[in-house]
């Protein structure tokens, strides 16, 4: 039987591609169905991540002249990861499988059926890996193949050049209301769930209006986010290299002594204050490390809500299958 799919999109001041956007969504899901490779109760849903433009005014007509369409309200910008939480838990045991991405469709919609092939032959996660980067421009291209290298490497459970395109079925959903943390890191907790996946590759597409909503300051918030989210290698290094210091220390100190026994004149200032600032600034990075992972669990222990839904669409549903 085909599945009952949501497709979820975040999104944010998104009001210059949005009306294209439905248009080719809307497209494909007719497509889908007439073939009998989704349901026809298949929805799409935007999430309004607090934007300062029209975009929940288009969402808010869409939605009235669609009855496909449905619209999440947060009440204020939570960051992308929580938008595409709230699409996800808002419809929580509605639908047979769910599939998250982008308002810009640089990530290729056609990719959306092999990776229904997928769920269909079992798979309760498919990934959306990017196989061809070369609508990317160098610096992009680069940066994020580092990025997932470096956090493989790290220990982070991220699937290489995959981001936010994937299917999960309602299961995979379920459990995914289970992981409590303020700080979601999507990409690298779902494989932590461990059920059968499996990947669909596609190529990166331009994006055809608008502008991106991840320029490289928030691209390195969230991988900084990812591994500190993830892996403790950095506390690590922080003990290595105050290791390092010491000897360090010990070889100037020997070094010191050894002079003047022999009689020789110790620089002065200079063989002072440097060892001075280079400790003092290691030490400076090393505590500030600490502060934040102390810092994250601050914010875990005051436990507050990740995201607010002011406004969603109403599918006659009970509250108590919409809440997680």
């Amino acid at each position: 039987m085909s599945p009952k799919l949501l497709l979820v999109v975040p999104c944010y001041n998104e009001q210059e591609i949005l009306q294209l956007t439905n248009q080719k969504l809307n497209a494909y899901f007719d497509n889908l169905i007439s073939r009998g490779i989704i349901r026809s109760e298949s929805k799409i849903c935007y999430v309004n991540d607090g934007s300062k433009d029209s975009t929940w005014d288009i969402i808010e007509e869409l939605s009235s002249n669609n009855s496909r369409i449905l619209g999440v309200k947060l009440s204020k910008n939570y960051g992308h990861q929580n938008a595409l939480l709230a699409g996800l838990f808002e419809y929580k045991g509605i639908f047979d499988c769910y599939i998250s991405i982008d308002a810009d469709l640089q990530d290729d919609i056609n990719a959306i059926e092999p990776m229904i092939d997928r769920y269909n032959e079992g798979a309760a996660v498919v990934y959306g890996v990017r196989d061809d980067r070369s609508n990317d421009s160098f610096f992009k291209r680069v940066t994020a193949e580092t990025f997932y290298k470096i956090m493989l490497k790290l220990g982070v459970p991220v699937v290489y050049n995959h981001a936010d395109f994937r299917l999960i079925n309602d299961q995979v959903l379920e459990e995914l209301t289970h992981y409590r943390e303020v700080n979601m890191f999507i990409r690298g907790i779902i494989p932590t769930i461990g059920m059968k996946s499996a990947k669909v590759t596609y190529k990166r597409l331009e994006r055809e209006a608008g502008e991106t909503k991840y320029p490289v300051s928030k691209m390195v918030v969230f991988a900084w986010n990812g591994v500190t989210s993830f892996s403790t290698v950095p506390m690590r290094m922080v003990l290595w290299f105050g290791i390092i210091n010491f000897f360090v220390a010990v070889a100037i100190g020997l070094y010191v002594v050894i002079s003047q026994e022999m009689g020789h004149t110790v620089a002065g200032w200079t063989s002072t204050v440097l060892p001075m600032a280079f400790f003092s600034g290691s030490n400076m990075i090393a505590i500030g490390l600490i502060g934040e992972y102390i810092g994250k669990i601050y914010e875990e222990v005051k436990a507050r809500p990740r995201y607010i839904v002011e406004k969603s669409s109403d599918l006659n549903i009970s509250d108590s299958k919409k809440n997680i």
